[in-house]
């Protein structure tokens, strides 16, 4: 299942690195043409507005030298000639307000004043500025109207024309430029979008090299890398679970190696028992009352080798406990496990101390590992011995009155299937304290062992006490 895993990330880095890539790319190209295009156009926009407001301004102070020799003599617009207007790149015109229209003489440029110009000349207010075509030629002016006053008080407005051509050519000019520099912007981020999404995709394409090696080998080699970044944070948390793959395939071989080592035996010794039996029913071989020793003994082989299927069970879980919503009593807990290991030890006498200590966990589970902590104390007490469990400050203690733990055991008590040599003739199957550390550490807490001193074995657990967050909300579940 690993392996199939392993394939699917290895298509999917490989497919995804690609696309991202490209996406990457071309969103890059495409967020800088937006960005180009809105501060093209505003510049466009800004710029042409600023040049005509220019032009305007450049024909209404025009305008105000011309007005007072105009008033003087309106039939001949103050004396203006074609040549002295030519030379101000300038084009007049009086209308008056019904119409009539006073042209300069020899002027080649006929400018035809239109409803804004007759509505300045009558209202006698304000200004008007626009944009025309005059001519064949379609060219286009600029046309600015003021109005004016005459000496015998009709109203006129003094139109003045400026040709377009250089603003023109010069928006023109505008334009092209910031198009071509949009577009190389445009070229040179989809290049460097491609460049920068080639480094972001340089550490997945490392872990598709490591996928595909894991595939091909089926070894989980580490990426290694040393970024400082979220990629980095990435690859380390891969690396870690190559490690973790790694160490739960070694503990997946020691577990069918160690658990095939020691079903071997009962097996073996119940196919003899059998193949007895077998035998005893065609010969009659066996003396009177063998038969049932043999039997006997094969059940209680039965019930090892159940104890053992049943370790192994819960030793193969190796999903970490999910807290409950509401935290438990850890003394209930130990309470119960010592009503169920007096069962076990009768004739022991068992020194119980409890405190409340409130935990986060599943109860079934830690009962199990309390009963396996006292079911390994009744193992080893003399007779009329006690077994003492204390439960103080979130540490239980449970010692007994026993041998004790040789110092070379202690580094090993835990391991699983480790049978010191004063527990090989007892019953058992090794298990019991591994499943002690497996649970007490899938809920956080740790465990240890230790001598008494004066003789006896000593198992210390604690577990980490249910947050506040937690017996606020079983309160609340209660009220």
């Amino acid at each position: 299942m690993v392996r199939r895993l392993l394939v699917r990330l290895r298509r999917a880095s490989e497919r995804g690195g690609r696309d991202l890539q490209q996406r990457f790319s071309m969103l890059t190209a495409i967020s800088v043409a937006i960005a180009v295009l809105v501060v093209g156009t505003m510049t466009y926009v800004v710029t042409q507005r600023a040049l005509y407001r220019e032009i305007d301004e450049e024909l209404v102070t025009a305008a105000g030298y011309m007005v007072a020799p105009i008033q003087s003599d309106v039939t001949g617009l103050g004396g203006l000639n074609s040549t002295s207007l030519a030379a101000a790149n300038v084009n007049v015109v009086l209308v008056k307000s019904d119409r009539t229209i006073i042209r300069v003489q020899d002027e080649k440029v006929s400018i035809e004043p239109g409803s804004p110009e007759i509505r300045v000349a009558r209202m006698q207010y304000g200004k008007s500025a626009r944009t025309v075509e005059i001519g064949s030629t379609h060219t286009k002016y600029r046309l600015v109207a003021v109005p004016m006053e005459s000496e015998d008080n009709a109203g006129y407005a003094l139109v003045l024309a400026r040709p377009l051509g250089p603003l023109l050519s010069t928006i023109e000019s505008l334009r092209v430029t910031t198009l071509w520099l949009g577009l190389a912007f445009v070229a040179l981020a989809a290049f460097l979008g491609f460049r920068a999404g080639a480094t972001v995709m340089r550490p997945l394409r490392q872990l598709s090299d490591a996928v595909k090696h894991v595939t091909a080998t089926d070894t989980f080699t580490p990426v290694g890398s040393t970024r400082d970044d979220e990629l980095g944070d990435l690859s380390r948390s891969f690396d870690q679970m190559m490690v973790s793959l790694e160490s739960s395939r070694e503990r997946q071989k020691r577990l069918i190696a160690d658990a095939g080592h020691e079903l071997r035996t009962p097996l073996t010794s119940m196919r003899t028992n059998v193949e007895l039996l077998v035998a005893d029913e065609k010969s009659g071989m066996l003396p009177p009352g063998a038969r049932a020793e043999i039997l006997d003994d094969v059940a209680a082989q039965l019930g090892e080798f159940t104890s053992l299927v049943g370790d192994l069970v819960q030793l193969s879980r190796d999903d970490v406990v999910l807290p409950s919503p509401e935290p438990l009593d850890f003394a209930d807990v130990v309470n119960a496990a010592v009503t169920r290991a007096k069962r076990r030890g009768k004739g022991l006498v068992f020194d119980v101390s409890t405190e409340p200590h409130f935990v986060v966990g599943e109860p079934d589970t830690l009962e199990r590992a309390v009963t396996n902590l006292l079911d390994n104390a009744v193992k080893f007490s003399p007779e009329g011995g006690t077994v003492h469990v204390r439960l103080a400050d979130g540490t239980l203690t449970v010692s007994d009155e026993g041998p004790g733990i040789a110092p070379e055991d202690l580094p090993h008590i835990f391991d699983r299937f480790y049978r010191s040599n004063k527990a090989r003739n007892t019953p058992g199957t090794g298990l019991g304290l591994s499943i002690v550390a497996h649970t007490v550490g899938a809920h956080g807490g740790m465990v240890g062992a230790d001598n008494v001193p004066g003789g006896g074995a000593m198992f210390t657990l604690r577990l980490p006490p249910a947050p506040p967050e937690a017996l606020k909300a079983a309160e609340g579940s209660e009220d």
